[in-house]
């Protein structure tokens, strides 16, 4: 099976198909020993002249996935994130948190201008990758469920200071999983299985200025009211899932959200 994934902005795409196979061939590094072992890269050339902090996150290991989002091994953040790499096939997994206060407002995040990937882009809560370690990975659907939301309950509060207290692993609800691919600068982009998360809480901000730059709480007209602005950019992953079910789902968000969770498939974008 060839990648269906529609590219978000213009790139090459391979012929290969993502399958285990496949990966580990056009990626020797890959480490395939465990999903908890990590394959960091070197700092060369790519990341010079990028801030010291996120150049030091992109020695975090990411798990790569074929096609169907089985675990194949891990990569580092770096690799994953090169379009070089996505290119050719690599694919990983990753998050999105949707946190809505009681009065049913999305917080949104500007990402800091330090991020290396889409800065200075407007997003959802929170958006980030499970790591390659055991309580974060998972190979069928209700572990990798589990895993994402412990890694979405850890980058809550590293980006944006919510204490883990006020946002309980069985408070997420999974929805859905999106398959995209996007491009940053040319350079850098994302190929991600994108698992997405609903959580409704009123919290405490601390933001970390590293992560992010400002916070703003939208209700959905407001937030449509941002998109018709045409000043202002957007991640690619937020801009697909806002084109395709969010205000759906925001629409069903006291009433009706269960009929829309843990679907099985995944959404091709």
């Amino acid at each position: 099976m060839s990648i269906t994934a529609t590219t978000a902005s213009a790139s090459t795409t391979t012929n290969q198909p993502i399958t285990a196979d496949n990966i580990i061939r056009l990626f020797p590094d890959i480490d395939t020993s465990s999903t908890a072992a990590a394959c960091t890269t070197p700092h060369d050339g790519d990341l010079a002249g990028y801030d010291e902090e996120q150049i030091r996150l992109m020695d975090e290991v990411c798990i790569v996935l074929d096609h169907d989002d089985t675990p194949v091994g891990t990569a580092s953040k770096k690799a994953c994130h090169l379009m070089k790499n996505i290119d050719q096939g690599l694919l990983h997994r990753a998050f999105s948190v949707f946190l809505f206060d009681s009065r049913n407002r999305l917080l949104l995040q500007q990402r800091a201008s330090e991020k290396i990937t889409f800065p200075d882009m407007w997003t959802n809560t929170c958006c980030s990758h499970p790591l390659g370690i055991p309580s974060e990975t998972g190979s069928d659907l209700e572990a990798s469920i589990q895993g994402v939301r412990r890694a979405a309950q850890r980058k809550l509060f590293h980006e944006l200071g919510i204490p883990a207290e006020q946002v309980p692993l069985d408070d997420f609800k999974f929805l859905t999983r999106i398959h995209y691919k996007a491009s940053s600068d040319g350079k850098w982009g994302e190929h991600e299985i994108d698992y997405i998360l609903f959580i409704k809480a009123d919290v405490d901000l601390d933001i970390n200025p590293n992560e992010v730059q400002y916070t703003r709480y939208v209700s959905d007209v407001e937030l449509r009211a941002m998109f018709k602005e045409g000043t202002l950019k957007f991640t690619p992953w937020f801009r697909l899932i806002c084109q395709s079910m969010l205000f759906e789902w925001w629409e069903h968000l006291d009433k009706g959200l269960e009929g829309y969770q843990a679907e099985a498939i995944i959404r091709r974008m």
